[in-house]
């Protein structure tokens, strides 16, 4: 799955934007000069029913035990092995930000305010795209929930 063609042929607006390979989104966002608010992080989580992917703030942390009354059980965050079992075509230890495209259910957390614009890391370590985050929403239908710290 190739995230800028995914966009493409949507039609929605985006900006890719290629910098160093950066391992972390806080480190994406230095490397692009951006608030760390700005660029949304991509967590797969395991929760009783399957994986969720959550989307979220790169200055904030998932709560696990938050999300645990909306899953109705125990929610962990994924191994590296699990990442890499998901995302198989995502350079390793990336999680793609559009989990419809893995049968995925997706989380937002509710800091990521729909008109503002959010960077996504894409398939590499080295490339984002630069979205207004209601487009996000509007592709991928996300459940907005508050569940990061």
């Amino acid at each position: 799955m190739r995230v800028p063609a995914i966009l493409s042929d949507c039609h929605v607006p985006f900006e890719t934007m290629i910098h160093p390979p950066a391992y972390t989104a806080t480190k994406r966002a230095k490397y692009l000069h951006l608030p760390g608010a700005q660029v949304a992080k991509c967590v797969l989580l395991r929760a009783p029913a399957g994986f969720v992917l959550a989307v979220l703030p790169a200055t904030r942390h998932v709560d696990t035990i938050k999300l645990e009354a909306a899953f109705e059980g125990p929610v962990r965050l994924a191994t590296t092995a699990e990442v890499a079992d998901v995302f198989r075509d995502c350079e390793w230890g990336v999680v793609a930000p559009f989990g419809k495209e893995y049968g995925l259910p997706t989380i937002i957390d509710e800091s990521l305010r729909p008109d503002d614009p959010i960077v996504l890391e894409v398939n590499t370590r080295a490339e984002a795209v630069r979205m207004r985050c209601r487009d996000f929403e509007e592709l991928e239908q996300p459940r907005r929930l508050r569940f990061a710290r």
